[in-house]
């Protein structure tokens, strides 16, 4: 399908009010999309069926799936358009009221990890702008142009709402039994190079999110590895990261394995329900899908078998498996009319200092006001 005719299905059906998603995997040209036949809300509970799922913070709230079965399958070949350099948009002056708010919020966390109610705390905050460009469509092009590195989306259900993202953070990938996570935290500001120093607070953030997932995987893998720990780039933001692999147990179910890492210490904290529960109390707004989970459920792909004498005769043989690639919606955004409600936030441990906790809310919200004002 060609870039206009992909385009053009999607503009037709969103005036529809019909539910779509479009996306694209990091580092990859393929843009798909999924254009639900009907405006029928498809909750998933159990993550057996094929589909693209949409999952907010809190798993008390509804999984929506857009259905490969009774949807339309689209997709088209991206080239990157130039866009200008990133970070053009100028630091603009505080609002000293959102700045005061989510200072307290800060060292109300502080507080509690030095009670000892948990170890660390991810807090965040929205932030509501008025939008230069409306249509959906048009946001999403601009963060194909400005994030190949991501994992870019536009999401639609007319009874659920409008959103769009770039996020550099993969939750899991599954491909038959083989099993890979990313453990991503720690955030400063990229200066042209990956050769920075980390403090001791964001290094003992991205233990904790390490240590978490590979201790929450022991009951469902086996032959758990885990990567050395690496810089790397996402936007105009640098984070650390590691990469856990193993190979899932016969018995495990996807369910159980969701149930067990989401939300990660990542985006909510450790242990992890103490601190969803202060999280909850505490942040007075709703998250909704801003730290939960989207992407492919249960596609199938093909899978060359072990060698074998079978297999030398015939090379054409394959075995067909599902995979499942989610992705943790940060760097993301709610439309609303002409109006976008963007969402970040940062980890905070107990040497976090709350002025700086803000300048990181207030330099990953430029990632996003670049692509809405370019």
């Amino acid at each position: 399908m060609t870039k206009t005719d992909f385009f053009n299905s999607v503009f037709e059906h969103y005036g529809s009010q019909l539910p779509f998603v479009i996306y694209k995997k990091p580092n990859t040209t393929e843009v798909k999309g999924l254009l639900q036949e009907s405006d029928t809300l498809i909750i998933t509970e159990e993550f057996t069926e094929k589909g693209f799922v949409f999952s907010p913070f809190d798993d008390r709230e509804d999984s929506v799936l857009i259905p490969l079965q009774d949807s339309k399958e689209i997709s088209h070949n991206h080239v990157i358009e130039p866009t200008k350099s990133e970070s053009r948009t100028k630091n603009p002056k505080a609002d000293i009221s959102a700045k005061n708010q989510h200072i307290d919020l800060v060292n109300n966390g502080v507080k509690a990890i030095k009670e000892g109610a948990f170890q660390k705390v991810v807090l965040s905050r929205k932030e509501t702008i008025l939008l230069k460009e409306t249509h959906p469509i048009s946001i999403f092009k601009n963060l194909l142009n400005t994030y190949p590195s991501a994992f870019v989306y536009c999401w639609y259900h007319p009874k659920v709402g409008l959103w769009l993202g770039a996020t550099p953070e993969t939750l899991l990938k599954i491909e038959a039994n083989r099993f890979s996570i990313m453990a991503l935290a720690g955030t400063q500001v990229y200066k042209g190079t990956l050769d920075v120093n980390w403090e001791d607070k964001e290094i003992q953030e991205q233990k904790v999110v390490t240590d978490f997932i590979v201790e929450s995987l022991k009951n469902t893998t086996e032959k758990i590895k885990v990567s050395n720990t690496n810089t790397v780039k996402a936007g105009s933001l640098l984070h650390l990261k590691t990469m856990i692999s193993a190979q899932l147990k016969s018995t495990s179910r996807l369910k159980e394995i969701l149930n067990t890492i989401h939300p990660t210490p990542a985006v909510c904290g450790y242990p992890k329900q103490t601190a969803k529960n202060f999280i909850l109390k505490h942040e007075n707004y709703h998250r909704a899908y801003y730290t939960g989970f989207l992407g492919e459920l249960n596609y199938d792909f093909k899978m060359a078998p072990r060698s074998s004498k079978r297999n030398i005769e015939n090379r054409a043989y394959s075995i067909t498996k599902k995979s499942t690639q989610l992705y943790v919606n940060l760097r993301c955004m709610q439309l609303q009319g002409d109006e976008a409600i963007i969402y970040i936030g940062g980890g905070i441990t107990h040497n976090s200092i709350p002025e700086k906790e803000w300048e990181e809310t207030v330099a990953k919200s430029l990632i996003i006001k670049n692509v809405l004002y370019p």
